[in-house]
């Protein structure tokens, strides 16, 4: 059912670039049922990026994405959550938050897509993860205690509530403030993503000097 799901978001033409005064509820993005509390500093404006690494619309979506990353200004603090929904997605969730604690993640995560989707490694076993790690100069045993550590099982737990809290049935998602959602489907094509919510950041911002 997500795959499907997956599969039909991403499969969509290209629409219109689009503005902050463009950006229409129920056309471009949705509002969330219940807004979700965010996890950042007060004052700042929250990006979650859910994903799951085995998601090839979430590793399309990685090279727009990331340029947008690169023009935000310093009000806005982006958080990558990685999606979880059994199986694969909380072994790759698991190895996410594993190399959050070792320090290592800002310099593996786009490796960990590529291994994925160019190398067609599906790194799903503890091992072939604890072997990966290796590389950014974490021994064996320190990868295998991060990997099932009680912190980390934590990490993946609460991302499986907040995806529940924001009723996510599908990956490459944003999320604006706890409140707007974005998707594909609602923004017309994964290039259309990050457009989408830079206009809505700028909502967000005029929001809070009303």
């Amino acid at each position: 059912m997500f795959k499907t799901l997956i599969v039909a978001l991403a499969g969509l033409g290209l629409s219109a670039v689009v503005s902050a005064q463009e950006v229409v509820e129920g056309q471009d993005y949705e509002l969330l049922e219940s807004p979700v509390e965010t996890q950042v500093d007060d004052g700042q404006i929250e990006v979650t990026e859910v994903f799951w690494f085995g998601c090839p619309h979430c590793y399309r979506l990685q090279t727009p994405v990331n340029e947008w990353y690169e023009t935000l200004e310093d009000d806005v603090s982006v958080v990558k959550m990685p999606a979880t929904m059994g199986g694969d997605w909380n072994t790759h969730a698991t190895a996410f938050y594993a190399a959050q604690s070792l320090g290592i993640e800002d310099e593996l995560h786009a490796d960990f897509f590529n291994a994925i989707h160019q190398e067609d490694r599906s790194l799903t076993e503890t091992d072939d993860i604890a072997d990966f790690f290796a590389d950014y100069g974490v021994n064996e045993e320190e990868a295998r205690q991060a990997l099932t550590a009680f912190s980390v099982r934590s990490e993946v737990n609460n991302a499986n509530s907040r995806m529940r809290e924001m009723k996510l049935m599908g990956v490459p998602a944003l999320v604006i403030d706890g409140r707007y959602l974005v998707t594909p489907s609602s923004a017309g094509s994964l290039d259309n993503m990050p457009q989408v919510a830079d206009a809505l950041v700028e909502q967000v911002r005029a929001e809070r000097e009303e």
